[in-house]
């Protein structure tokens, strides 16, 4: 059978291909591996991101003032029950936070740093239903003759926050909630999305919260966003540097070994109250006192907090540990006499820095 001039060159271009496929996996092969490249350390890294210099300072800070003028707006959709999403590149933390203190003060705000690795949500709920029944309680005549709520917020289930927060009172109060990084690592699985969104659909609640990441969209489906968020979508990109959502971007870049450095915990610490942080501040000058034993008892801890007027029952310092638990800053291990000791992973010269940090 002849072949025609087009049925050759179709030949020897697959021909050609074929053996280019085998040159190519006759040659050498690479032995290097991911082990073998050289990380920076982590010191030189941050040291390299502090000597970066801020650009167009001027220009940022124009268009940061031009977004006052939508103040007004935001707070008429918030009080239409509407919720704000706020998108566009650049850091939009100051922004916000600006708006809340300034046009938002007839709400009692809480504000949340979703981009932080790890965020307790049930605290949060449990934060927003504590100001809420302070609002109630506040704005009640005779606030002796009905108290529904006596078991503690931060012990109660998640359905039940959740209802005390819808739950229709003549009374209008509400408590706005600012999300910093809705879309952030700490907040970004679906059981917490779930969550916000039920959360945002209380008819006592106001959400305000920002996105970053450009799949953000993808963790709503139609119902999360037409009907609990109810988004009310703006556009404005400030261009301002993500210096404080980035903080912890060269601790992941740099090497290090598995427990957390000074640097990390402290950024941790300073986004909890600071009850939380004298608690945590008596759990690491017992540590650096105490180096030869494996922790300190819980129930040594309690005592030092009561003390100290710290904490008033067992479940107050409960919460605190579970809070500190959530973000890897203590652990918890058995120790020779089966006691339940609190550990916190850092060397003891981490710890003195850390422990002048808080006091400064």
């Amino acid at each position: 059978m002849e072949m025609n001039d087009g049925d050759n060159e179709e030949f020897g271009l697959s021909r050609n291909y074929f053996l280019a496929k085998e040159l190519r996996g006759s040659g050498k092969r690479s032995h290097s591996k991911l082990s073998d490249i050289d990380v920076v350390d982590e010191q030189e890294l941050i040291a390299a991101v502090s000597k970066i210099e801020p650009k167009h300072e001027k220009e940022v800070k124009e268009l940061m003032n031009s977004y006052k003028s939508s103040y007004p707006e935001w707070a008429f959709e918030l009080r239409c029950g509407l919720g704000l999403l706020m998108y566009g590149f650049g850091s939009k933390k100051a922004l916000l936070e600006d708006f809340a203190s300034t046009s938002l003060t007839e709400y009692s705000v809480v504000v949340v740093n979703g981009y932080l690795p790890g965020i307790n949500i049930k605290q949060v709920v449990a934060a927003l239903a504590e100001l809420l029944w302070d609002q109630l309680k506040s704005k009640r005549k005779n606030p002796g003759s009905s108290s529904k709520v006596q078991q503690p917020f931060s012990s109660r289930s998640m359905d039940d926050l959740l209802a005390f927060l819808d739950e229709e009172r003549k009374n209008e109060c509400f408590v706005c909630v600012v999300i910093h990084n809705i879309d952030g690592p700490g907040l970004r699985d679906s059981e917490t999305q779930q969550i916000l969104a039920r959360v945002a659909s209380c008819s006592h609640i106001r959400m305000v919260a920002s996105i970053d990441h450009v799949n953000a969209p993808l963790l709503w489906d139609k119902k999360m966003v037409h009907t609990q968020f109810n988004w009310c979508w703006h556009h404005v990109p400030t261009f301002a540097p993500y210096k404080i959502e980035g903080m912890l971007i060269p601790l992941i870049l740099a090497h290090g070994n598995t427990t957390q450095s000074a640097k990390s915990a402290t950024i941790v610490l300073q986004s909890l109250t600071s009850n939380a942080q004298s608690v945590f501040k008596v759990l690491a000058e017992y540590q650096l006192s105490h180096s030869n034993e494996e922790g300190m008892p819980v129930d040594n801890l309690y005592a030092s907090c009561r003390e100290r007027f710290l904490v008033s029952s067992q479940l107050t310092l409960n919460s605190h540990l579970t809070e500190f638990k959530d973000h890897e800053l203590v652990k918890t291990k058995r120790n020779s006499d089966g006691q339940d000791c609190l550990h916190v992973p850092l060397t003891n010269e981490a710890l003195e820095k850390l422990i002048a940090e808080l006091s400064q």
